[in-house]
């Protein structure tokens, strides 16, 4: 009722005390291909699903370094993601030359999140459209966060965002305590089993379509990295492996139910526009 008089502007609250610039913004997020991370005692792990503007196009970024032990997957507008990526970079780079060490991972999410809330305060600005998935390693092991464009950000054990990722946190949710103790072939598996409820009826995983960001020690089908332990970004034939060791649709153990991939949300499907 009070949507088209309260949502021109970020700095108006609407009587039910929302703000539909930022809401706006979530589900710009929503738009952009799903991303899935997941954690274990000893790896942190992204999984993304690219896009492709055309058969003559090559496919969109979905993943992006930020320091040997921080690395990030997004969804929504590919253009904020480069801006705010390059920020934490900043960010990182800043606090090796001053303090000679790495930039604590909550400490580095916090400074986006401060940021983006910046831009749901202050009159004539737009809120970022792009949700992050940020996974890094520190002294007390891996971690995993998100972030969104509301300047909020949460530490879990796994999530998903993006077009249709209801259905990858349902499977998440199934399965989420076996995580911890998977080693990093189980832990890709069972990413890639959630990041395939998020594709339509028609696709199917692909080297060419999926992405996978490792931080963690270097698994059986990896070559030794360094430094040790680095984030890293496999795609293309060295995805191969990972998706061989799928298990069919059909056989899979704890299907998701076909009533929760439907309550997705019409405006999850595809867009040109996002990451």
């Amino acid at each position: 009722m009070f949507r088209n008089t309260y949502d021109s502007d970020n700095t108006v609250f609407s009587p039910q005390g929302r703000l539909h610039q930022v809401e706006y913004a979530l589900e710009a997020v929503k738009q952009g291909s799903a991303a899935v991370g997941l954690r274990s005692k000893t790896h942190a792990i992204l999984l993304a699903l690219k896009r492709s503007t055309g058969e003559l196009a090559s496919y969109q970024q979905k993943m992006f370094r930020i320091d040997d032990h921080v690395g990030i997957a997004i969804a929504g507008l590919t253009s904020d993601a480069r801006v705010l990526s390059n920020f934490m970079r900043q960010q990182a780079m800043g606090e090796r030359m001053v303090f000679n060490r790495p930039m604590p991972v909550n400490r580095l999410v916090s400074s986006i999140a401060d940021k983006a809330q910046v831009n749901t305060q202050e009159y004539g600005r737009r809120p970022y459209g792009v949700g992050f998935l940020v996974i890094g390693q520190d002294q007390s092991g891996p971690h995993l966060f998100e972030f969104s464009p509301s300047g909020n950000s949460y530490e879990y054990y796994a999530m998903s965002i993006g077009a249709r990722s209801q259905s990858a946190k349902t499977y998440l949710e199934k399965h989420y305590e076996s995580f911890a103790d998977c080693n990093l072939e189980d832990l890709i598996r069972h990413g890639l089993h959630a990041l395939r409820e998020t594709l339509q009826q028609d696709k199917e995983l692909n080297v060419n379509n999926t992405s996978v960001g490792i931080i963690g020690p270097e698994g059986r089908h990896e070559k030794p990295i360094s430094p040790p332990g680095s984030f890293r970004i496999l795609e293309g034939d060295k995805v191969e492996v990972y998706l061989q060791s799928m298990e069919k649709k059909e056989e899979a153990a704890a299907p998701v139910a076909v009533a929760d991939a439907a309550s997705a949300p019409a405006a999850d499907e595809d867009v040109q526009m996002s990451g």
